[in-house]
C-alpha cells in the first residue's frame, strides 16, 4: 500500500467483501444520515460536525464508499496511478484504508471529452482511492446538503431529475398570467472557475481534507500543473460541492421580490433561468443581483451565452424547448426541433 492508501497489489487478507449484507449496511448508515439531518433543522452545528466524525470512522460508511467507486459506471477508470480495485481482496484493504491520519491526494489524471458545439471539456479524473475517500466525506455531507438545499434545484440530487425541473418550468410558465420573459443563464466554466477558499469556508465538511482535494493539481502529458481554482469535475464529492456553493440564491431572489415580478428560478446543477414580468426586472433588478451572487464565489456569467427572451419566442433548457403559441406552452426536445 502506498503513504496515500492506494492498493498497489494483491494482498493477503481476509476476504469478507463477499458476505457483506449491504442492506444492513446501508440501514446503519441511514440511521446516522438521518440524525444528521436532525440537527441540521435544529441548528447544532457542534453535533452536526460530531455525528459526520462519527460516520466517517464507521466501517459500514467505508465499505459503501468503496462499494460506490468500484460498482459505478467509472469502475474500471483509473487514476494517475492506474490502479483500479477489482477484486475483493482489494476493496476491503481500501475500506480499512480510508480516513486515516496523514492522507493526501494524487493528482488527477486530466482528460478531454467532446462538446456539442464541437470544443472539449476538460475532465479530472482521480484515483480509485482517492474517489473513495471522497465518497465516504460525501456520505456525511449529503444529509446537509439536501436539508439546506434550495428548492429549485434539481441537479446531482436524490430522487430529482431534468424532468421535474421541466415540471416547475411549467408551473412558472404555463397560466395566461404567467411571467412572459426568460434569463438563460450560463457561469462561465463554473466548475473551473469556483474561489477555493470560498468552497473551504462555506462547505460543512472536513476542510483540511477539502483542501487537499482542490489543491491536488493535474497530470497532463506526464507534467504536474497546479489547481489554483475551481473542482475537478471527475471528482464524486465535485457536484455536492458545487450545488451548496450555488444554493441561496433563490433566497436571495424571495427576499428581494417576495411575490413581485414573478420572478422563479430554476437550477439545475450551474444551468438555471430565471422568470420575470418584464424584461427590465430581469435586466435591472435579477442580473446584478445573480452576478453579484456568483462573483463572491468566484463566477461570472458568460455574456455571450446568457440573454433574456420573451416565452413567445422560446429558449432552450436541459434538452428541452420552451415556447408559447397562442398562449399555450409547448415543450419539445431539442433533437425534435
Amino acid at each position: 500500500m502506498t503513504a496515500t492508501g492506494c492498493i498497489e497489489g494483491p494482498l493477503d487478507a481476509p476476504l469478507p467483501w463477499n458476505r457483506i449484507t449491504w442492506e444492513t449496511v446501508r440501514r446503519n448508515v441511514s440511521r446516522l444520515q438521518a440524525r444528521i439531518v436532525k440537527a441540521v433543522r435544529a441548528g447544532q452545528w457542534h453535533r452536526v460536525r460530531s455525528l459526520q466524525r462519527l460516520l466517517r470512522k464507521s466501517l459500514g460508511a467505508k465499505l459503501l464508499a468503496v462499494q460506490r467507486v468500484t460498482s459505478n459506471q467509472g469502475k474500471n477508470t483509473a487514476g494517475v496511478d492506474g490502479i483500479v480495485l477489482s477484486t475483493p481482496e482489494q476493496k476491503w484493504q481500501q475500506a480499512q484504508a480510508l480516513h486515516r491520519q496523514g492522507y493526501q491526494p494524487l493528482p488527477v489524471r486530466r482528460i478531454y471529452i467532446p462538446k456539442k458545439n464541437g470544443k472539449k471539456r476538460a475532465l479530472g479524473i482521480p484515483a480509485q482511492c482517492d474517489r473513495a475517500e471522497q465518497a465516504l466525506d460525501l456520505l456525511a455531507l449529503d444529509p446537509v446538503s439536501e436539508t439546506l438545499a434550495d428548492s429549485c434545484s434539481y441537479g446531482f440530487r436524490k430522487e430529482r431529475s431534468p424532468q421535474d425541473a421541466m415540471a416547475r418550468c411549467f408551473i412558472a410558465l404555463a397560466k395566461r398570467t404567467s411571467a412572459e420573459w426568460i434569463l438563460e443563464g450560463d457561469i462561465r466554466a463554473c466548475f473551473d472557475a469556483f474561489d477555493h477558499e470560498w468552497l473551504v469556508e462555506h462547505t460543512p465538511t472536513d476542510q483540511g481534507r477539502l483542501r487537499a482535494w482542490l489543491k491536488s493539481g493535474f497530470m497532463e502529458h506526464r507534467r504536474l500543473f497546479p489547481t489554483d481554482r475551481g473542482t475537478a469535475q471527475g471528482g464524486v464529492i465535485s457536484p455536492t460541492v458545487a450545488n451548496m456553493a450555488l444554493d441561496g440564491l433563490e433566497d436571495r431572489i424571495r427576499a428581494r421580490f417576495k411575490r413581485r415580478g414573478k420572478v422563479n428560478l430554476i437550477r439545475f446543477a450551474d444551468d438555471f433561468v430565471i422568470t420575470g414580468e418584464s424584461r427590465s426586472i430581469l435586466e435591472e433588478d435579477v442580473t446584478p443581483l445573480v452576478t453579484e451572487f456568483l462573483h463572491a464565489r468566484g463566477l461570472v456569467l458568460a455574456p455571450e451565452k446568457t440573454r433574456i427572451v420573451h416565452i413567445d419566442d422560446g429558449f432552450d433548457f436541459l434538452g428541452f424547448h420552451f415556447r408559447k403559441y397562442g398562449g399555450k406552452l409547448l415543450i419539445e426536445c431539442d433533437h425534435l426541433i
